[in-house]
């Protein structure tokens, strides 16, 4: 982490004690943490970039209900040199890729001067199996660590998944290959944890699983190579596969067996083994 750019980290940072502040805020229990900041929380040797804070919400999912929320947690005291301005807080709906609805909360606050722009996106109704769990986050500098409700990497998953299945051709969404193709290298897996996630998430989103997911083939990998090459570039992790037909492939080794098992309406008891391989 400490490799990154300066403007990340002073980000990460920030969104570090914001998270911080809501774990002593009346609203702790109220969210769950999502999104490319739980590849820090699961201790992932690999992370990519973010700006902004992910969170499903289980609380009234009005606009004016989370920024009052976000007034609370804001007021927190905190020693570590951060300053959020709440006058600057503005929330509105948000419904980007068809993917949820949920609100978007901007504010400001600075640091020893500098300025910082602050996002939190919220989500509501879905659900995360095996349940969230309570997680202490790493932390920059020598502060207390956030601990809070955190996603599981099954739900994560899910999500991605049907994202995939429900944009189809249209989908550019290469973050979500890589955080899918990280995970599966990184963690194992049990089986049915991961097959009841994709059968929950599909359930609630209203998406009906396919026999074939148009992300796994040919002319998917053809249109989309220069997407991820680009999106490598910007990564900037040589360790990752250039060849989006690998990552592909590999994707396709962890989650087509489940898939298969789920459209069979069947069990799936293998276990996944980050060597590459389900094993029963």
């Amino acid at each position: 982490m400490d490799r990154r750019p300066f403007a990340e980290l002073l980000q990460y940072y920030a969104m570090e004690r914001f998270l911080y502040r809501l774990t002593q805020s009346p609203h702790a229990e109220r969210y769950i943490l999502k999104g490319a900041l739980m590849l820090r929380a699961w201790q992932s040797p690999d992370t990519r970039p973010t700006m902004d804070i992910d969170m499903l919400g289980m609380t009234n999912n009005e606009v004016d209900n989370i920024c009052r929320q976000v007034v609370d947690i804001l007021a927190v005291e905190s020693d570590d040199g951060l300053v959020f301005d709440p006058s600057t807080i503005k929330g509105e709906v948000i419904k980007e890729d068809a993917d949820y609805e949920g609100v978007r909360v901007r504010f400001a606050g600075t640091l020893d001067g500098a300025r910082l722009s602050m996002q939190i996106d919220v989500g509501f109704g879905d659900v995360v199996h095996p349940g969230p769990t309570l997680t202490e986050l790493p932390t920059l500098l020598d502060f207390p660590a956030p601990r809070m409700l955190c996603y599981s990497r099954e739900s994560a998953i899910a999500e991605k998944l049907e994202a995939m299945i429900r944009l189809g051709e249209l989908n550019s969404r290469m973050k979500d290959f890589y955080d899918i193709w990280l995970l599966s290298c990184q963690f194992e897996f049990v089986g049915a944890d991961l097959a009841e996630a994709i059968r929950l998430t599909l359930d609630k989103r209203g998406t009906v699983l396919p026999e074939t997911v148009t992300a796994f083939s040919e002319i998917f990998i053809d249109q989309n190579t220069r997407q991820w090459t680009a999106f490598r570039k910007r990564l900037g992790q040589e360790h990752v596969p250039a060849d989006f037909a690998e990552v592909i492939t590999g994707i396709g080794a962890f989650l087509q067996p489940v898939i298969s098992a789920l459209s069979a309406s069947g069990r799936f008891d293998a276990q996944w083994r980050a060597t590459g391989n389900w094993v029963r």
